[in-house]
């Protein structure tokens, strides 16, 4: 049996459809579990129960300071380990990732898997090209954001699941690998182009005062958003890598078409 973590995220609800489509035996587990699913808390070891998973896709449990979400994935595969999981697969971050305010929780968790005793596969996923779209703000004249005219090699988040999904379905074959799955680099000037928009770099600084006086926004998320921008801005998530297309075995969908349809859902006045 296959079990996907967090299922009420994006990619895990995603990569679980995945495995259904694929006709493979999976399993979701969740803090908050739909019928069908298991409860699984992070935060309460008491509750992982691993029991029947033979393979355990672990959708990193981010959202939260670097010490709770290690905490948590520690707790995870301790229980993996206990309850006899044969192999672990974690989605981690970009290779090129480092400069990035969460890159840490995710190699200290490639640490822990490796020193697991379990089977394992890293999957270190690029940012999502819809996470791109959606970090560009609206104005009257068009598009805004920190990026410059820097590149990013986004991926759609439906390509990571699918990765995910294929191996899941036979992680033997993918033993003991870490592939960097990243799309094409793309720029916001190019999602302005292709919506025939125009687009303005603000400064750090200003992006930065904005995060900070966003109330909304938890502690940890203004300096993780602002190495966003400062990461793409100074062309360090550019890289691209033929390991997504190898492990698919098909062309990647278009991350410019997902970033820019990501941004116009989000234009004022579209309902």
């Amino acid at each position: 049996m296959i079990m996907v973590t967090g299922v009420n995220g994006q990619l895990a609800s995603l990569t679980l459809h995945e495995l259904a489509d694929r006709k493979l035996p999976a399993l979701g587990g969740s803090r908050t579990p739909a019928d069908g699913q298991r409860h699984l808390d992070f935060d309460d070891p008491t509750s992982l129960d691993l029991t029947g998973v033979s393979t355990l896709v672990l959708v990193s449990a981010g959202y939260a300071e670097d010490d709770q979400v290690i905490a948590r994935h520690r707790a995870l595969l301790d229980a993996a380990a206990r309850d006899s999981v044969d192999h672990v697969i974690y989605t981690s971050l970009t290779g090129t990732g480092d400069h990035l305010g969460f890159a840490l929780a995710h190699r200290a968790t490639e640490d822990l898997v490796k020193a697991s005793g379990l089977g394992w596969t890293i999957l270190r996923n690029g940012l999502y090209a819809e996470l791109f779209g959606a970090l560009l703000t609206w104005t009257p004249d068009g598009l805004e954001s920190a990026f410059g005219d820097g590149a990013i090699a986004a991926v759609a988040r439906a390509d990571l699941a699918a990765a995910a999904a294929i191996v899941a379905g036979h992680p033997t074959s993918h033993a003991e690998k870490t592939y960097d799955l990243v799309g094409a680099p793309i720029t916001a000037g190019d999602v302005a182009e292709r919506l025939d928009v125009a687009h303005r770099a603000i400064g750090l600084g200003e992006y930065r005062a904005r995060l900070l006086a966003d109330a909304a926004l938890l502690p940890f998320q203004p300096p993780m958003l602002a190495s966003i921008a400062s990461s793409v801005r100074h062309g360090f998530l550019s890289n691209s890598s033929p390991d997504l297309v190898q492990v698919l075995d098909r062309p990647l969908t278009d991350p410019l078409a997902v970033a820019a349809d990501t941004a116009a859902a989000m234009r004022p006045g579209i309902r």
